[in-house]
């Protein structure tokens, strides 16, 4: 070894041990997006629903077939048309995308809920997480939720007799879906930065999120509603979603299905933002 490839490596070396082992506090050193982290939460929070999944997936999907089997056999539903396919046909795609849409609020309004009654909210404060990951993850796993709950229900009504679930449309499927899921997931999120005990999330959920749900044309058409009740339908969010995933296996809807999809696009980014800057501000979960 010659006398350059000496000097050479004894600078390399020198200038190794003269890096520091620790960086100084408040140095960035994880620059652009922290995919590790915000993919270690996200598995985190989809660990933990599908943990208990015969409670979280299983049990929501089977209460959700309930309606079904109610509206199609107890009511004599099997014999009636709407907007021209069988009834059955009618309120399956709503009753999927109805399950979806609350499954996706009851996971994301849970986490920091859970971490303020629990005491261990700076787990999800503390960890070197953008407001932006932090956000993604919580919605990200919720959403995932909601799908796993979809494709439950879905495999099920295929096999129920008398009930066609075949995709007409599958974009239609795809957007509506996550554009339902994604509301209420947002909605899920705020209502965890909000509430103080599980009583707060409850009372959304039952004075809220079901009334929406339920009186956005799950089971009826709003053409036969008298005009003000069609109005008032006309401004529930939970409709166009309802319309739109329905018209991604009918090829039927009772209202404009790019309306739809604009007024779901717009209200997620605008309840994206205001979940973003109420995180950011650290409203009712920093001292």
């Amino acid at each position: 070894m010659n006398n350059q490839s000496k000097i050479a490596q004894s600078a390399n070396v020198g200038s190794a041990s003269q890096q520091p082992l620790f960086h100084e506090p408040g140095e960035l050193v994880i620059r652009n997006v922290n995919w590790a982290g915000t993919r270690a939460l996200y598995r985190k929070e989809v660990r933990r629903f599908m943990k208990v999944q015969l409670q979280t997936i299983w049990a929501p999907a089977v209460t959700t077939l309930m309606f079904l089997v109610i509206f199609t056999l107890a009511l004599g539903g099997a014999n009636k048309r709407v907007l021209g396919v069988p009834f059955a046909d009618f309120i399956a795609p709503g009753l999927m995308i109805m399950g979806m849409m609350n499954n996706a609020f009851a996971n994301s309004s849970f986490s920091l809920l859970a971490g303020k009654m629990q005491g261990t909210l700076i787990d999800y404060l503390m960890p070197p997480l953008s407001v932006s990951e932090l956000l993604l993850a919580l919605v990200g796993a919720a959403v995932t939720r909601a799908f796993c709950v979809g494709l439950a229900l879905w495999g099920a009504m295929a096999l129920w007799p008398g009930v066609h679930v075949t995709p007409a449309h599958p974009w239609a499927i795809l957007w509506f879906g996550l554009m339902g899921a994604g509301l209420t997931a947002f909605i899920g999120v705020l209502t965890s930065i909000w509430a103080e005990k599980f009583d707060h999330a409850a009372a959304i959920t039952n004075f809220v999120i079901g009334p929406m749900t339920l009186l956005s044309g799950t089971f009826y058409s709003i053409d036969r509603l008298a005009p003000v009740f069609r109005a008032i339908s006309h401004a529930n969010p939970f409709f166009y979603a309802i319309s739109g995933f329905r018209y991604g296996f009918v090829a039927a809807a009772d209202g404009d299905v790019v309306v739809g999809s604009l007024v779901l696009l717009g209200l997620n980014i605008a309840l994206g933002l205001l979940c973003y800057t109420l995180l950011k501000r650290g409203w009712k979960l920093k001292a």
